[in-house]
């Protein structure tokens, strides 16, 4: 989508926008005489201008001819950040295949500062996109028509705003958004990888693992989970170097099974097409690092993903397998569909012992208890460090990514002893995604700070929302991006 930012309304054929906080309809008052027949047509549609709610219908237009006017709702004491949101992102869904082309949002009286000038682009462009790839008898109603949106009545410096602050974040979750929606038989480990490569043009260093190289430095858990494919994992190990010299990185692991069967474990069939998604925590970190990347972020962020598929063929990991892990700890496995956590094992492992980082956060598509807990409005949030766990929770209410804090606690620890190993890769059935977390948390290294998202429920949705349509989410990028300017870059 285009956006452009203008003075005045342009010349031509463009839907016009106007939005109203509640029912304050004073920014209606520009219409001059037309204003009565659009009162009379929005209290006959009810309208009452909450926040994301909408109205449309036609006026004369200057020069003769009709033009749409769509009328969208901010509520009433919604901040500006929350009410630019809401109308940028109800603007495409209204408009989207709509037939119209261009639409012209004025943001007179509105009361936004440069920033929720913005945020209205941020969100129009957002919930705009879509993955048409594979799509070859779309019929010209399903098309997409609206392309441009002009934003006129912003404060100064909206436009510097939109594309040095939030454009990279829209590129970011655009990215993610791609790799998550991507089916398996063209998102591989080697085929994420890809992906990547161009990214080193936006200056950030990458590296990359093969099965070779990860049995050298013997991760076996991350292994034991590749070995039924026949697609050979990757380690992706990403680095931008924003920061000051020498100052330790903030780590983000993502993990990212490209499919997941269960292995032996072997999932039911119904639905097990949605397990093409459960690398949506390694989509979000590259989808982060594009954006940290692209609006310059003054901070050091290494990002490593596990890649691997879960397969049952014949070389496929047993239950009952005893696993060694690149920390040297044992694993007993019980259930090979519990895989996600043997790849977070290694890679964190990787990323401590590398990096020194002085923060880990994984993101991960863990399991299916989070969303019997939270359902499909929270990330699941396990910390044991209450400073961090603060600092993610506030970048969760200012993106938008939305986190709740579960519990750590050694009872739910000692459910996943082994009597063979150091430990078995599950527990009882209660309380699921916590003695998940826990295991994770036995690979974390020398105090390091660390927390574990479980988002499961995010990545993916069956409804649309204010800035994204059903499908991949992008959940993640936008949280990790608040995160590091908050917690790291503001804080340095």
């Amino acid at each position: 989508m285009q956006i452009r930012f203008a003075d005045s309304r342009p010349a031509g054929e463009f839907a016009l926008v106007l939005a109203v906080a509640g029912k304050n309809r004073a920014t209606l008052n520009g219409l001059g005489p037309q204003r009565p027949a659009v009162d009379a047509a929005l209290n006959r549609q009810r309208f009452e201008g909450e926040s994301a709610s909408s109205a449309e219908l036609f006026i004369p237009a200057d020069g003769g001819g009709v033009r749409r006017l769509l009328v969208v709702g901010t509520g009433e004491g919604s901040s500006p950040a929350d009410a630019a949101e809401k109308l940028g992102g109800t603007i495409s869904a209204r408009l989207l295949t709509s037939g119209e082309s261009h639409a012209v949002v004025d943001l007179t009286g509105q009361g936004f500062d440069a920033d929720a000038g913005a945020r209205v682009a941020l969100a129009s462009a957002l919930r705009a996109w879509r993955h048409d790839r594979y799509r070859t008898r779309l019929t010209d109603k399903q098309k997409p028509t609206f392309a441009e949106l002009t934003i006129i009545g912003a404060a100064a410096g909206a436009q510097e705003r939109w594309e040095q602050r939030w454009r990279p974040v829209y590129e970011g979750v655009s990215f993610t958004r791609e790799l998550v929606t991507e089916p398996a038989n063209i998102i591989y480990p080697e085929a994420f990888v890809e992906r990547c490569q161009g990214m080193r043009d936006l200056g950030i260093e990458l590296e990359v693992l093969d099965g070779k190289a990860m049995r050298g430095l013997g991760m076996g858990a991350l292994l034991g989970v590749a070995q039924g494919s026949v697609r050979d994992p990757r380690l992706l190990v990403m680095r931008w170097n924003g920061g000051s010299d020498g100052e330790a990185p903030v780590a983000f692991v993502g993990k990212g099974v490209t499919f997941d069967t269960g292995g032996i474990s072997i999932k039911p069939a119904q639905g097990m097409e949605s397990m093409k998604w459960d690398m949506g925590g390694a989509a979000a970190v590259v989808g982060a690092m594009m954006a940290i990347a692209k609006r310059k972020a003054k901070a050091n962020v290494v990002a490593i993903c596990g890649l691997v598929e879960n397969m049952p063929d014949g070389n496929a990991q047993r239950p009952g397998d005893v696993v060694t892990s690149m920390s040297g700890q044992t694993i007993e496995v019980i259930n090979t569909d519990a895989e996600g956590r043997l790849v977070l094992a290694d890679a964190i492992t990787y990323a401590q012992r590398n990096y020194r980082p002085k923060i880990v956060v994984d993101l991960a598509t863990l399991t299916g208890a989070i969303v019997v807990s939270l359902g499909h409005e929270f990330g699941g949030l396990f910390a044991p460090d209450d400073e961090l766990a603060g600092q993610l929770l506030a970048a969760s209410a200012a993106s938008g990514d939305r986190l709740w804090r579960q519990p750590l606690d050694e009872a739910f620890d000692k459910l996943i002893d082994s009597p063979i190993a150091d430990m078995k890769n599950v527990g009882p059935r209660e309380g699921g995604s916590i003695t998940a977390a826990q295991f994770i948390k036995r690979f974390v290294e020398n105090g390091t700070r660390w927390a574990h998202l479980d988002i499961a429920g995010m990545v993916w949705s069956d409804k649309a929302d204010t800035t994204y349509d059903k499908g991949a989410t992008g959940f993640g990028v936008r949280l990790i991006d608040r995160f590091v300017e908050a917690a790291v870059e503001k804080a340095a």
